[in-house]
Formats: C-alpha cells, structure tokens, sequence
C-alpha cells in the first residue's frame, strides 16, 4: 500500500514502509518480548544522546509531544520553585499555558518570533531573581523554523544551579545534540520526528539524580514523571498505563533503521542537504525566507513573493493532489507558509514540490510577478541551476533519493 502523498512538515511526517508494516502486528503490553523492545528504545536513546546509562535514563510517555513536555513541567518543579521560560513562538507560549493551568510559578522572557533568546539576557533574569529553580526554552522552534542556541543558555542555567529542560520535539536525532556535555537535565521529542516514527508517544531523557529528586512533585497521576519511570525500571519495560503497542513497534524499527542510515551524523546531513536545496531553489523562484538569521534544518517559512497574493487552501489542494502536502504559516502578522523536510524525504523530493510550485504559479498567472518570466521551463531551468551547487557539496554517504 503506497502513501497518496508525502509529508513536508515537521512530524507527523513521511514514513518507511518497513516502519509501518511494524503496527501488523498485535502485542500484549505483559508479555516479555514486547517489555524488551521498550528496554532496546531506552538504551538506544541514551546513545542517540551521548549520555551514560549510570547518569541518565530515558521515561517513555504516552501521548503526544505536548503530554512529554507538560509531563516534565508538572512533574519536575514544585510548588515552592519557579520557572523562567525562555520563549519565540507558539510551543514556548504553549509552556506558558501549562504552567498556567497547572499552577506552576513562572517567568516568560520572551523574543520576538524572529529571534533567539540572548544567553546574556538569561543571565539578568536569573541574577535579578535568585527564586527562579529551573530554565526551559525550546530548541527548534517550529513556528518560524528558527534553531536556538541551547548550549549558550544551558551553561548560565547552570552557573546558577538551576535545572535545564530543553523541548527539543523537532530536533532530536535530526541535530546533534550532547545531552550531558551541555548540562541538559532534561529533554523532550516525540516518537514522530527525526526518528521518523508514528504518533503515539513522547520521550524524555533524563538526569537520573534530577529525576529522583522530583519524587512527590507531580500534579498529575498519569503525567507523573517519577512514577512511570519507577514503574519502567521495576517491571523491566512495563509501562504503568495501557502503552501504544505498536506505534513502539514502529519505533523500535525506525531506530534500526536510522542507525543503519548513520546515525544523527547522516540523518542530519540529509536533512541540513533538503534544507539548503529547498531555500534555493525556492529564491529562485522568487521566495524569500522569513528568517535572516538562525535558520534550522527541519522547516523554513516563505514569505509570498511580492506583487503576488496566493490562496493557501488553494494552493495546497494543488500539491497535495499531486503527492505532497504543505504546510500553513502559522505568523500572524506575514502571508507566509511553511515546508519541512524532515521524515522520510529527499533531494529529489524538493525538486519535485518545487516543481510543483512554479506550474501551480503558472497556471494561476503568478509567475511573471515572482519571477519576471511566465515561462514554466523557465522557472525550473533557473531552480536547477540554483540546486546544482547544493547538491555538489552532498556528503558521499548521504543518499539523493529514496
């Protein structure tokens, strides 16, 4: 069975039909083999995070990313401790909101969607109030597609004692990142990112020692942190409550399949390979990128060309009739919209969507004011040229096509 279309977008996105035909098959969440398979993830998450099994551990958590990320701040801080949350777009002001509801004492630093938060400006924050216990920020920014110097802000959390959590939902395994060495205490992605699992669970990694102090602080029972970890190492593998049997299956052969790959290394040069073609050939065809600075791997916004007005939904029925889908803008204050390309996509996947683009802006008479040309072959032959120097510079083991 053949996916309709692919996924440009940040997760849920396009998987391997290796990794679906995983969920064919039934397993109890009892039974032995299955409570290893949860072992096998733990383990290799800990390697995908260069930590080590004596300092760190990995809790998995039912639900979606956002579960995961609630799950750490509803677990970790107490009542008597507060959070400074270190914010560029909507999933930081979603850490807002959860702090809201649950009662969690915060402070918001918050930066324009455009730029990052400043390491130096943590540093006032944390000095000009000595009861802030705890630092969170996300690290790729899904909103704009802005990528945050999460090492910057991790080693002045640090120099103040206070516990780092990083969201690193769209980054995790598409970016390096070395958990202990830039003093993440903990950090959250889910099964439907970079690994290119399905939806269905969230991860976090951990800082064994922050993570047994946390003991008692939870506001929720099934969001508990502590206890579905305690469970986890107890049962060896049990989940507490009903786990998402076969999207860890999906999981667990996704993992197989991105170390067979090369690891973070060669997902993320693909990644990073998709990323520079795309915001090429997409100049080329007379899109300019919303962010001048900081721009991330896993998706990039595009402003529309000046002189041309678009309908989205229009323009998204276009393309994903013919294989891809797209995603919104989700600024608002820009006509913007946004492609990712992450999961399961190549260079050669870019070349088609953007292919797509220029005949959709032809056949809608807005070429000539993006390009100065209404010529299709045209707008290909100048996106062509634009790549070819991209695709030069391709590592050898970095695959151009699926």
């Amino acid at each position: 069975m053949a996916n309709e279309y692919k996924l440009l977008t940040p997760g849920p996105l396009t998987t391997t039909r290796t990794v679906k035909e995983e969920m064919l098959f039934d397993h109890c969440t009892w039974d032995e083999d299955y409570q290893q398979i949860t072992q096998k993830i733990r383990r290799q998450l800990l390697e995908l995070a260069h930590v080590n099994a004596d300092d760190y551990t990995v809790v998995l958590m039912q639900g979606s990313g956002t579960f995961g990320v609630e799950s750490v701040l509803t677990s970790v801080i107490g009542k008597d401790e507060k959070v400074l949350l270190c914010t560029n777009g909507a999933y930081g002001d979603r850490q807002a909101k959860i702090c809201d509801h649950a009662g969690i004492a915060y402070t918001q630093y918050a930066e324009p969607y455009d730029r990052i938060p400043d390491a130096a400006k943590v540093e006032e924050y944390l000095a000009a109030d000595p009861t802030i216990t705890h630092v969170s920020m996300i690290h790729s920014e899904t909103t704009s597609g802005l990528l945050n110097d999460i090492q910057a802000v991790a080693a002045v959390a640090k120099k103040h004692g206070c516990t780092f959590m990083v969201d690193a939902m769209s980054s995790f395994g598409g970016v390096d990142i070395p958990v202990a060495d830039w003093g993440i205490d903990f950090l959250v992605s889910s099964a439907n990112k970079c690994i290119q699992g399905v939806p269905g669970f969230s991860f976090i990694i951990c800082n064994e020692a922050k993570l047994e102090a946390s003991k008692g602080k939870a506001r929720s029972l099934s969001l508990d942190l502590w206890d579905q970890w305690n469970t986890l190492e107890k049962a060896n593998g049990k989940w507490r409550y009903t786990s998402p049997t076969h999207v860890v299956l999906a999981f667990s052969k996704a993992l197989d399949e991105m170390f067979a790959e090369g690891g973070i290394p060669a997902r993320s040069a693909r990644y990073t390979l998709n990323n520079h073609l795309l915001i090429a050939r997409m100049k080329a065809l007379g899109f300019r990128v919303f962010l001048k600075d900081h721009q991330g791997p896993i998706i990039t916004t595009f402003l529309y060309p000046e002189g041309t007005k678009f309908d989205f939904h229009d323009m998204y029925e276009f393309i994903k009739e013919r294989g891809y889908a797209i995603y919104p803008g989700k600024l608002t204050n820009e006509d913007t919209f946004r492609l990712g390309n992450i999961g399961e996509i190549y260079t050669d996947d870019i070349e088609k969507v953007t292919e797509l683009l220029a005949l959709y802006m032809g056949e809608r008479g807005l070429l000539q004011a993006a390009t100065g040309s209404v010529s299709v072959p045209e707008a290909i032959a100048a996106m062509d040229k634009a790549g070819e120097p991209i695709k030069a510079t391709a590592p050898a083991n970095v695959k151009l096509t699926a």
